[in-house]
């Protein structure tokens, strides 16, 4: 799963202006995994977009690159 939390550090570290800042720490269930995405409060509006599209759009990638790896992941961003 590290390629997940590569891809999703890769999208949120092109999105705002603190990459230094990005972490995505992965937490792994039985049949999920989680990646928790943590940027600077600065950032967090960029990463959620306006009506939560960017966050959708991030969750719709992980998706579908998740489900090429025959895995289930989800995104939580953390404030």
């Amino acid at each position: 799963m590290e390629k997940l939390t590569d891809l999703v550090t890769f999208i949120a570290k092109s999105l705002v202006d603190s990459p230094e800042k990005v972490d995505v720490r992965e937490v792994s269930g039985e049949q999920t995994t989680v990646l928790e995405l943590k940027v600077a409060p600065e950032d967090l509006g960029k990463i959620i977009g306006k009506q939560g599209k960017t966050a959708k759009a991030i969750r719709t990638i992980l998706g579908a690159a998740a489900a090429k790896m025959r895995k289930r992941a989800v995104l939580e961003i953390l404030e």
